[in-house]
C-alpha cells in the first residue's frame, strides 16, 4: 500500500492575479535577486498560475510518525567511509589475541578481496571494559569509550559485498546497485520537512572529498527529486553552491526580472504539458524557493563562531586533527536544532588513503582517522544530552563493511563483509546493550546476523514508520527501503 497525497491544482488564466502578486517582488529581491525571482515563480504556481501539477508524497505531523507514534524526531548518521575495522575498535576477541601470528584456519575456505590471506593479527591497541555495562572498547577510541552506556551495539552486522561501491550502496539504500533512494531520502519522502527554511535531508561530506559512489550514496533514486540530500561543505569558502548572488547578476533590472518570470512561466507550462506527472518540475520549483529561504537561514546555521568556547572544545575545534570532522558534527547538531530532519556526516573521502580503508598499516592509518572522529563523536552525544535533544534524536554510527582478522601484507587488513559493527544512541535506544556476535576471530557473523535491512527497519520504526508500508510504485513494482527483507531489532529498543 502506498501512502500518497494527490494535490491537483486547476488551471487558471492567472493574468489578473499577476498584478496582485508582483508586490512580493521587492521582498523576494532582498532574498537574493535572481533566486528571489525564481522563488516567486513557485509562489505563482502555488496560486494556480501555472499548469496543473500533481505531487505524490506522504504527510506526517511535526513529531513524525505515519503508522504509529514516533520516538525519534530527527536523525544524524555518522558514516565511516572505507570499512572501519571492528577488530580494532569494538569487537574484542581474546582468542585472536592469543593466536596472533599463527595461521588462520577456521575449518573453511579463507579468501581475501585484494590480497592473499596472511597470519592472524591482533589489534595494536589495548582493550578495556568501560561503563556500568562493561562494554569492551579499544584504546583507539578513548572518548567514545566514555559513552558506551548510551550506545546499543550491533555486533554482527554483515553485507552481501566486499567491494566499496556495492557495499556502500547497500548500507545506504538497501541495494547493491545504483539508482535506489537512500535512507535519508526515504525519511524525507515519508515525513516531509520540519521547517520550510532548510532542507529535510542534509549531507556533510568529508572536507577532503566525496565518498565512494560520489553523490550516489545519498541519491533520491526514483523518489521525487526534492528528497535528494542537500550537500553542504562546511569548511569551503562557499558551503552551498550558488547560495549568494554572483557579482555578474547585480545588473538584473526590474524589467529583466519581469521578463524572466514570464519566461519561467512559459517554460513550466510547456514542460508540464509534455511531461504530465513528472516530479522534477515540482522539485525544481521547490528547490528554487528553498534556495531563496536558505539565503537567510543557512548562513546563520553554518556560522559556529557564536558557540561557546567550551562547546567548540567539546567537539575538538581547537585541534587540527579533529577540527574538520568536529565542525561537521557541530554544524550537524545546529541543523537538527533548526529543523533538519536527517543529517548525514561522512568521515573519509574516496580513495586508498585518509579514510577507513586501511590496507597498508592498520596502526598508522586507523589510528589517524579514528583520532579525527573520536572526540567529535563523543562531543556530539554529550552536547545532545546537555541540550535535551538526546530525547528525540537518533545517532547512528556505521560503515560499509569491516576488516579481516589476518594480515594483508605485513600490517594491513583487507575488506571483510562477513562481520562489522554499527551502533545507535539516543531516542528509543536501550543504552549499554549489544545484539548479535561474530565468531571467535571476528571473521563471520554467527549469532543474530544483522543486515542493513534490519538497521533500516529499526530506524524507520523509531520514526513512526512501518518499513513494510512505506512504498513507492516504480517500474510496476512497489519498492521500499528494505526491499522484501528486514525486521525491527526490538532487543535494542526501550
Amino acid at each position: 500500500m502506498s501512502f500518497v497525497n494527490h494535490n491537483h491544482r486547476p488551471k487558471q488564466s492567472g493574468e489578473s492575479m499577476v498584478s496582485s502578486l508582483l508586490g512580493r517582488r521587492d521582498f523576494l529581491r532582498r532574498l537574493g535577486g535572481g533566486f528571489g525571482s525564481i522563488a516567486l515563480a513557485h509562489l505563482l504556481g502555488e496560486n494556480s498560475l501555472f499548469a496543473a501539477t500533481e505531487t505524490s508524497k506522504p504527510r506526517a505531523d511535526l513529531n513524525g510518525g505515519l503508522h504509529h507514534r514516533a520516538k525519534v524526531k530527527r536523525v544524524i548518521q555518522l558514516f565511516m567511509n572505507g570499512g572501519a575495522s571492528q577488530i580494532d575498535t569494538f569487537d574484542y576477541k581474546p582468542r585472536l589475541i592469543k593466536l596472533s601470528g599463527g595461521k588462520f584456519d577456521p575449518g573453511a575456505r579463507v579468501e581475501a578481496v585484494t590480497s592473499s590471506p596472511g597470519n592472524l593479527m591482533k589489534s595494536p591497541w589495548d582493550w578495556k571494559q568501560h561503563g556500568q555495562s562493561g562494554r569492551w572498547v579499544s584504546s583507539v577510541f578513548p572518548h567514545i569509550a566514555t559513552c558506551v552506556d548510551d550506545l546499543a551495539f550491533l555486533m554482527a552486522m554483515t553485507t552481501k559485498s566486499n567491494a566499496h561501491g556495492p557495499a556502500n550502496y547497500m548500507q545506504n539504500t538497501g541495494f547493491l546497485t545504483p539508482g535506489f533512494p537512500c535512507m535519508g531520502s526515504w525519511v524525507s519522502y515519508g515525513l516531509g520537512n520540519l521547517t520550510e527554511n532548510l532542507p529535510a535531508f542534509v549531507v556533510l561530506p568529508d572536507s577532503r572529498g566525496l565518498p565512494y559512489n560520489g553523490t550516489g550514496s545519498f541519491s533520491s533514486g526514483f523518489l521525487p527529486v526534492s528528497t535528494q540530500g542537500t550537500v553542504i561543505k562546511t569548511s569551503a569558502p562557499e558551503p552551498i553552491f550558488d547560495l549568494f548572488l554572483p557579482p555578474m547578476a547585480k545588473s538584473i533590472t526590474q524589467d529583466g526580472e519581469k521578463k524572466g518570470l514570464a519566461l519561467l512561466n512559459k517554460m513550466n507550462r510547456d514542460h508540464l504539458a509534455q511531461n504530465p506527472g513528472d516530479s522534477r518540475l515540482d522539485a525544481r520549483i521547490a528547490a528554487y524557493e528553498l534556495a531563496a529561504k536558505m539565503q537567510l537561514s543557512a548562513p546563520a546555521v553554518l556560522d559556529t563562531s557564536g558557540e561557546t568556547e567550551a562547546t567548540r572544545k567539546l567537539y575538538g575545534l581547537d585541534k587540527k586533527e579533529t577540527e574538520d570532522f568536529g565542525r561537521n558534527c557541530l554544524v550537524g547538531r545546529r541543523l537538527l536544532e533548526k529543523g533538519v530532519r536527517f543529517v548525514q556526516v561522512w568521515s573519509g573521502p574516496y580513495g586508498m588513503h585518509n579514510n577507513w580503508d586501511n590496507h597498508e598499516n592498520i596502526g598508522r592509518e586507523l589510528g589517524s582517522i579514528a583520532m579525527s572522529t573520536d572526540q567529535p563523536v563523543a562531543g556530539l552525544i554529550k552536547d545532545l544530552k546537555a541540550r535535551g535533544m538526546f530525547e528525540d534524536t537518533l545517532v547512528i554510527w556505521t560503515t560499509e563493511f569491516g576488516r579481516m582478522p589476518f594480515t594483508q601484507g605485513d600490517l594491513g587488513r583487507d575488506h571483510n563483509g562477513g562481520t562489522f559493527v554499527s551502533w545507535l544512541a539516543g531516542a528509543g535506544i536501550k543504552g549499554g546493550v549489544a545484539y548479535g556476535s561474530s565468531d571467535e576471530w571476528s571473521w563471520k557473523a554467527v549469532e543474530n546476523p544483522t543486515y542493513c535491512y534490519d538497521l533500516h527497519a529499526t530506524v524507520l520504526h523509531l520514526l513512526g514508520i512501518n518499513h513494510e508500508k512505506l512504498v513507492f510504485r516504480n517500474g510496476g513494482t512497489d519498492r521500499r527501503l528494505t526491499d522484501v527483507h528486514g525486521h525491527v531489532i526490538q532487543e535494542i529498543l526501550t
